[in-house]
């Protein structure tokens, strides 16, 4: 480009693009290369907008979809990316080719609907409405294919929005890139941008880019490109101490000094050297402003108390000029480069920073009279913009006026799904100075009530205590807001001190009785510790206060939690009682309760052997659960039910199976600790037993502070029998004490977890008899009158144990009758391992029954694909002389895989070490590496591309 004098040019409306070749490099790089997510922070005007606009027109081949956070957006659901969204045109795949549960954005992107399957049901609950849009953007998102959805400025998004970024980062599309800038000192003291620490996703990359001022060399460039010749070392000198490195603030001193060299093309830098206000964009803007016509300085004024990009009626309007002149003056602030238009034909200041300094310029009875007339014609329109009226009258100081307007805002941004604006709306109004208690009650309940459906539960737990450090709310507000703290620490965090916050709002509530039960009820499904003693006592004082009053909705929701006790303790009563329990109803939340009821009463029943009610109770519940727009006990339902897939030894793709669950729903701890516990089972029937207690310590951590102890038990008896498995004695008793306590204060004896068994082996092998007969005399008393045909089972086969030492046939006897018990039951691998045990039991004195048994066992682990199990069987029989027969010599079979190079090579494929080969297919170390060899040599691989050799073989 050929220099300019500063006569020859012209006011500058663009600038060239400088010291960001860095940045800029690793930003189209990593857009470049999804699923990636790049934050770029800097202070305002360091030109972090300009950076990620240069990186979006480098990327080509790709739409970058851009959306914007305003300090004041009118409520529209998650509205900067469903902005952003509109921009996907010719990006978006035809109708027929995008996922039903895009059609929920249909209402929301109108110029798209065409393009957009059928909306569905809108669900009555808030949090499953938006849950429901959340899922809608992401699949949306991942049909676009290679895509950047770039969101400005994100220290003002609303909380809805920023749970939805977050949720989007922890489940990112494959091909899509998220951009996201932000200003860190707009941000809340110490809070990350996207309001709690960013995880590391798996496979997701992370940059951060974070904006320094530019160098004085790379401000001489910028003044060079647009003064030419007349940019000497002394005025670059002083244009670099005037806006000491930040773009912006050089940007509008060199649109000055144009101006300035119109009429006086020397001495530029004695311009800036006598300004008599110190180097910023205030001096600039000021400048500028005073220039302009009557008109445009109005249109401008105007602009800078609006506050919000404006339409140029709208802005005419509040300057009180003819329509006539609106656009003539609109276009004289915009040719002075203080105005820019934006998208849809609205017009804002150019930088934030621009509209403070013209906002301070105007006089302050000016501003108060622009106020006013903003408020005039705001209300004039239909719908009127609540929050930006709120927004004038706060800035007028009418407190009374401003309170009502900011409620009224908040609940039309509720009534639209916008519940980040409103939740900000409500915090404005609760830090107005001397409220009454009655409004600041109000307004702190209905805030909590925006909270506790927020994605980021430990961000909402944060505020909800704020809240309840004011002293100045009342008992019930105050109990009400601490059910709602108690009930979302439970329910979302599985922290279970929830239920400390839930207990202390039960004399809180005293004035509230639908409320109090509501916490009493809450309480009674606590069974950790000392709170397994007082369920009961908890519901029968909920019963107490719901007896006479007009609560019908809490009382199904009591009835479906005595359906859900009496499961737990394996009552017979319950399945007359769910019997009658109501699958139709024209009242919304007892139709809610009772898919909660079924889906606990399904659940437990799987807990307590009762498998084929159990799924029906589950696909009911299920069901019942779409009908009443639950997605979360439709989530449950699935989980169990795919648990109830691996117990029947449906164990093909369960895997993949339990993870595109965990896809759908990444934040649902149940779906988490079911999978960690069903890998945990197929790593063990592989013999991948490192593996396998990796994953048990995985569900363990999850479970340790559910309010139920099931998963904890399962997870523990699996660890048990693990230690046990590799000789460690000392730590398998050291693991089950600790696991059967917890289980014997709940009370969870007719529970199916395997804890029972496993706990007597190890207390055995430990040396500890006494202590296993003890185990075995108590759980056989807690199951007198019991319907748990599970806990039965596990009762056989823990007697087994105990007398198959000194009475093996007494001990077979018990291990047949738990065979015949998971049998009945339906669980081919249950039975398979009682069925091994009974034929080891049997060996020294009835060893052709023994070999029968071990057969059919090594034939249900090879039907299966435990492999692990099946060669134990096989070695067992080997050891009873008992081998399959064998041709005379060994078959050759040349370049192909022998069956037993097979199994070695699929074990590897699933990343098995060779000491985990040698332990699930019981042989010794060095046949296993020889194995290993001949695998590598006939597929001509290395270790880590054996899966995909044997892919390609089938």
């Amino acid at each position: 480009m050929g220099s300019r004098s500063p006569s020859e040019a012209a006011l500058p409306t663009g600038f060239r693009f400088v010291g960001r070749d860095r940045e800029f490099e690793l930003l189209v790089a990593a857009l470049s290369r999804p699923p990636t997510v790049v934050l770029v922070e800097g202070e305002a005007g360091i030109g972090k907008s300009r950076l990620v606009r240069e990186a979006a027109a480098a990327l080509t081949d790709r739409p970058v979809l851009t959306g914007f956070c305003h300090p004041l957006r009118e409520p529209h659901p998650f509205g900067p990316v469903v902005d952003a969204l509109r921009e996907a045109g010719t990006a978006l795949p035809g109708r027929g080719t995008l996922p039903p549960s895009t059609g929920a954005l249909a209402p929301l992107l109108p110029d798209l609907a065409d393009r957009l399957p059928p909306p569905p049901p809108r669900p009555d609950d808030p949090r499953d409405v938006r849950q429901q849009l959340i899922r809608a953007v992401r699949a949306f998102l991942a049909a676009l294919g290679p895509a950047v959805l770039l969101v400005e400025d994100l220290h003002w998004a609303d909380d809805a929005t920023r749970e939805l970024l977050l949720l989007l980062h922890r489940d990112l599309p494959r091909q899509l890139a998220l951009a996201l800038t932000y200003r860190a000192d707009d941000l809340p003291s110490g809070t990350p941008p996207l309001g709690t620490a960013l995880r590391q996703s798996p496979g997701v990359g992370t940059v951060r880019l974070h904006l320094e001022p530019l160098s004085e060399t790379e401000v001489d460039a910028l003044a060079q490109d647009v003064m030419g010749p007349a940019a000497d070392v002394e005025l670059v000198r002083v244009l670099y101490q005037r806006c000491e490195g930040v773009p912006l603030v050089a940007e509008e001193d060199l649109r000055t000094l144009v101006e300035h060299s119109r009429r006086h093309p020397t001495g530029l830098a004695g311009v800036l050297v006598r300004a008599e206000v110190p180097a910023s964009l205030r001096e600039a803007v000021t400048e500028r402003l005073t220039k302009l016509s009557p008109t445009a300085a109005a249109i401008s004024a105007a602009a800078a108390v609006i506050g919000a990009p404006a339409s140029e009626a709208l802005l005419t309007e509040v300057a009180g000029l003819p329509a006539e002149h609106g656009g003539e003056a609109l276009s004289e602030a915009l040719d002075a480069a203080l105005l820019q238009e934006t998208a849809d034909h609205l017009y804002t200041y150019r930088h934030v920073l621009a509209q403070q300094a013209a906002y301070e310029y105007v006089p302050g009875p000016q501003r108060a009279r622009l106020h006013r007339r903003a408020i005039e014609v705001l209300r004039a329109r239909s719908p009127q913009p609540l929050v930006q009226i709120a927004y004038h009258l706060k800035a007028l100081g009418d407190r009374e006026e401003w309170l009502r307007q900011g409620r009224a805002a908040a609940e039309q941004a509720v009534s639209v799904g916008d519940h980040g604006t409103a939740a900000a709306l409500l915090q404005q109004l609760l830090a107005t100075p001397a409220l009454e208690i009655e409004a600041r009650s109000q307004i702190a309940l209905a805030l909590a009530r925006i909270l506790v459906n927020g994605v980021d539960s430990r961000a909402s737990g944060v505020a909800l205590r704020g809240i309840l450090a004011d002293p100045q709310l009342d008992d019930a507000t105050r109990g009400e807001i601490r059910l709602t703290l108690g009930l979302l620490m439970i329910n979302h965090d599985s922290d279970m001190t929830g239920f400390v916050e839930v207990e202390k709002a039960v004399p809180e509530l005293h004035e509230l009785p639908e409320r109090a039960a509501r916490a009493m009820i809450a309480l009674a499904m606590n069974e950790r510790g000392d709170a397994a003693d007082r369920c009961w006592t908890w519901l029968e004082r909920a019963d107490e206060l719901l007896r006479d009053g007009p609560y019908p909705a809490m009382r199904a929701t009591a009835r479906a939690t005595r359906l859900t006790l009496l499961a737990r303790a394996a009552d017979p009563q319950v399945w007359p009682l769910l019997d009658r329990l109501p699958r139709h109803s024209d009242d919304f939340e007892e139709l809610r309760q009772s898919a909660r009821a079924l889906y606990n009463v399904g659940e437990l029943a799987l807990e307590l052997g009762h498998d084929d009610r159990g799924a029906v109770l589950l696909e009911e519940g299920r069901t019942l659960a779409g009908r009443a727009g639950m997605p979360h006990i439709e989530c449950y339902s699935r989980t169990a039910l795919l648990r109830l897939d691996l117990l029947r030894g449906d164990w093909a793709g369960i895997e993949e199976r339990f993870g595109q669950l965990a896809q759908e729903y990444p934040d649902i701890v149940m779906v988490a600790e079911e999978r960690a516990l069903a890998r945990a089972r197929l790593a063990e029937a592989h013999g991948e037993l490192d593996r396998a207690i990796s994953r048990l310590d995985d569900a363990a951590a999850i479970s340790r502070h559910g309010n139920q102890v099931t998963a904890a038990s399962r997870a523990a008896a699996g660890t048990v029998l693990l230690h046990l498995a590799q000789g460690a004695h000392d730590a398998a008793w050291a693991a089950s004490v600790p696991a059967v306590e917890a289980y014997r204060r709940a009370g969870a004896w007719p529970r199916a977890t395997g804890l029972v068994p496993a706990a007597v082996a190890a207390a055995l092998a430990h040396g500890e008899r006494p202590y296993a007969e003890r185990l075995v005399d108590d759980a056989q008393a807690a199951l007198t009158g019991r319907d748990a045909p599970g806990a039965v089972a596990e009762l056989h086969a823990a007697r087994g144990l105990l007398a198959e030492q000194d009475d093996p046939a007494a001990g077979a006897g018990q291990f047949g009758l738990a065979v015949a018990a998971w049998q009945r039951i339906g669980r081919p691998y249950e039975a398979a391992r009682c069925s091994e045990r009974q034929g080891t039991a049997l060996a020294v004195g009835n060893p052709d029954a023994a070999v029968g048994l071990l057969n059919e066992a090594a034939a249900v682990f090879e039907r299966l694909g435990a492999t692990a199990d099946a060669g134990r069987c096989r070695r067992t029989l080997r050891e009873l002389g008992q081998g399959r027969p064998t041709a005379r010599g060994r078959p050759s079979y040349g370049t192909e895989l022998s069956p037993r190079e097979r199994e070695v090579a699929e074990l590897i494929a699933r990343g098995a070490t060779n000491r985990e080969i040698a332990q699930a297919l019981v042989l010794s170390p060095r046949t296993v590496e020889q194995h290993a060899a001949q695998v590598l040599r006939k597929l001509g691989v290395v270790r880590k591309d054996v899966g995909e050799a044997l892919d390609r073989e089938t």
